[in-house]
């Protein structure tokens, strides 16, 4: 694919090109999440013009260039090779060339092994600029109808139990609008997770964003964990989840705790975790609850 046109092309008050591309400069480009029409013309210039592409998985941007029309030297740069590839990266930066470095879909250095190589850079003085695009964490967030005044990003959770756990508790009080990634794989015990350490909150399941199936769900918590008892998950999700309410934090105080165990089991917990969240929600050990269930 060529450049832009002449005509195109925007210079500054001394006479210089304002999108030449910079000589031992890391560009991070944004990529399409899903439409391809969604690149920008910088992006496209961007990634014909730097000496060779940093990429998350090479055979999937090779796609991308091809669409493009654009051949371009690839290095794969990813979790697993990020220390060392990162090194190699940066020595050639600081030898002059220039470098745009990818995600498979969406902004990189956004939970992605890409932060690591943005901060090798500004360790070693190398200059790092942006080509903004697509990111699916803002895209669902504009789209999910909750408050996007303050939010915090989560990104995907620890496949570790305990660690997962462990953060959803910490955040059980997070009145920000909360952002995480999940895998369809991983959505039913996911949603499960949330609806005991969150409650019955409102939800928005984002999937296939910016594509022809793109899939908008605004429910609550527990409806979404009936909903997938009886629908399997299918593609990537991004989750936003209302922060927490005051007004909210006592929707139980009429129940008696048999009531209020009853209630988390009506939608969709089983006995053992409804009775972990009603123990949690009075601010009890869940042994006095079960007592209070069982007659003492």
């Amino acid at each position: 694919m060529s450049g832009p046109k002449e005509r195109d092309i925007m210079y500054d008050s001394n006479g210089r090109e304002k999108n030449k591309i910079e000589a031992g400069v890391l560009y991070l480009v944004a990529t399409p999440i899903g439409n391809l029409a969604d690149l920008s013309e910088r992006a496209i210039k961007v990634l014909s013009e730097v000496d060779f592409i940093a990429a998350e998985d090479t055979r999937n941007t090779a796609k991308l260039l091809a669409y493009l029309g654009v051949s371009k030297p690839m290095v794969s740069y990813y979790q697993h090779n990020r220390v060392e590839r990162g090194e190699v990266i940066c020595q050639r930066l600081k030898d002059g060339e220039s470098c745009a470095l990818v995600t498979d879909a969406g902004t990189p250095a956004i939970s992605d092994p890409g932060e690591d190589l943005v901060r090798q850079c500004a360790e070693l003085g190398i200059k790092v600029t942006f080509v903004p695009g697509a990111c699916a964490a803002i895209a669902a967030l504009a789209l999910s109808g909750l408050f996007t005044g303050r939010f915090a990003f989560e990104g995907f959770m620890s496949g570790a139990k305990g660690e997962r756990r462990q953060r959803l508790e910490e955040l059980s009080g997070e009145e920000r609008t909360l952002i995480f990634y999940e895998a369809p794989h991983h959505l039913v015990s996911t949603l499960a997770d949330f609806a005991e350490f969150f409650g019955d909150r409102k939800i928005a399941l984002c999937r296939e964003l910016t594509k022809l199936n793109e899939e908008i769900m605004r429910t609550t918590i527990f409806e979404a964990v009936k909903y997938y008892e009886q629908n399997s998950p299918r593609g990537e999700y991004v989750l936003i989840i209302e922060g927490k309410k005051k007004e909210n934090l006592a929707f139980w105080l009429d129940f008696t705790p048999a009531e209020h165990v009853n209630f988390y089991i009506e939608n969709g917990m089983d006995k053992n975790s409804a009775i972990k969240a009603a123990a949690k929600d009075r601010g009890v050990p869940k042994n006095e609850i079960y007592k209070e269930m069982i007659g003492k």
